[in-house]
């Protein structure tokens, strides 16, 4: 059941983190933790942008102000004159990280973090573009992420892999050669391509990327776009005809189109779906506007994710607890949640069986009810 009239006892997000889980929209770049960023920026000598107890409200700061409008990209909880200003902030913090160990470090950080929420897998979003130091060395840069989540997973931590994500205003030449280098050195757990950035300023851009994409998917690389949120529904017809997207990134406003509706249930096609940033950005007035309980209750795979956690100031066990306290949902609809998590990633199938088998035992005959009952 998905709603009740009668006010639901509260989940506690103890219990949301015994779930096995996996997050499918989370973006590297969005999970600095105050700690790291203060160690990178002594370690290079350069000043923080405001006082450290105030870095994620950069409203504080000269330049960077709330954003008004919902973005395609990255989320944004915080940015200068919408999203324009965050991905200057994220450009800065990114741009502390000048040496592989570093890189290593950031990527540790992130599987500890994750972890601690519960998350035992991540198909982590990277977009080199925000890495200054690494502009002309992605692939290097993406081997250094693979040795901090290899030593995270070696230490017991939860397991990590990447999507490596085109920015929206990148012409289609450089993004076939990126995706050329990345398909013709194939670095370590990178297993899938993205695209981000800002839909509403870049327009439609399926066109324009998808010599690149086609490139990856003839390689085996998958394929998850953002798409959905400011662009409207067009965005997700885009990323299913033209890039072959096999998960979309937000898709929120599919709602809006019945017949894309019953293009991703025909299609078997799961939405990484973010409330809090889409609330958080004015896409949606609260989170009972947002549509993901029309989303479910259509039939759509939906999964629950959080974006860019830091500046949004959330975990994914927090969300999930609002999440039920809002809509209703109850724990066999978050043990359902998991699953299709589980289902939805990019993990590999052993890993998937794994996860799911243990989630089983904790929710007899909940997991298995999970849409689309094999990984």
């Amino acid at each position: 059941m998905l709603h009740s009239d009668a006010a639901p006892a509260r989940i506690d997000e103890q219990e949301i983190r015994l779930l096995p889980k996996a997050e499918v929209h989370v973006h590297l770049e969005g999970t600095f933790a105050l700690g790291d960023i203060l160690r990178l920026a002594k370690e290079n000598g350069v000043a923080l942008p405001g006082p450290a107890a105030t870095i994620f409200d950069v409203s504080t700061h000269d330049g960077f102000t709330r954003p008004e409008v919902s973005t395609g990209g990255t989320a944004q909880g915080v940015g200068g004159a919408g999203l324009s200003g965050f991905l200057r902030f994220l450009d800065w913090q990114c741009g502390l990280v000048r040496s592989g160990e570093q890189a290593a470090r950031v990527a540790y950080s992130f599987a500890a973090r994750q972890t601690a929420s519960g998350v035992r897998y991540s198909d982590v979003i990277v977009n080199p573009t925000h890495w200054n130091a690494w502009r002309g060395r992605e692939i290097a840069l993406m081997e250094a992420l693979a040795a901090g989540f290899d030593e995270a997973e070696q230490d017991g931590l939860g397991s990590a892999n990447i999507a490596y994500s085109l920015l929206r205003g990148q012409s289609a030449a450089e993004a076939e050669q990126l995706i050329g280098d990345l398909v013709s050195r194939r670095p370590a757990r990178v297993v899938a391509v993205s695209v981000d950035g800002d839909e509403k300023a870049s327009g439609r851009t399926g066109e324009k990327f998808r010599g690149a994409f086609r490139l990856a998917e003839s390689a085996g690389l998958r394929r998850t776009v953002h798409a959905g949120e400011s662009s409207g529904p067009e965005g997700v017809w885009d990323a299913l005809d033209l890039l072959h997207a096999e998960r979309i990134d937000h898709g929120v406003r599919s709602i809006e189109d019945p017949a894309l509706i019953q293009r991703l249930i025909d299609d078997d096609v799961p939405l990484g779906v973010c409330p809090r940033s889409n609330v958080t950005l004015g896409l949606y007035a609260d989170w009972a506007a947002h549509p993901l309980p029309r989303l479910v209750e259509a039939g759509v795979r939906v999964t629950l994710n959080t974006d860019d956690p830091a500046p949004l100031a959330c975990t994914i066990d927090e969300d999930w607890a609002v999440a039920a306290e809002v809509y209703g949902f109850d724990r066999a609809q978050l043990a359902r949640f998991a699953a299709e998590s589980i289902r939805a990633s990019f993990a590999d199938d052993d890993l998937k069986r794994e996860l799911l088998a243990e989630l089983e035992l904790l929710t007899p005959a909940l997991a298995g009810a999970a849409p689309g009952g094999t990984p």
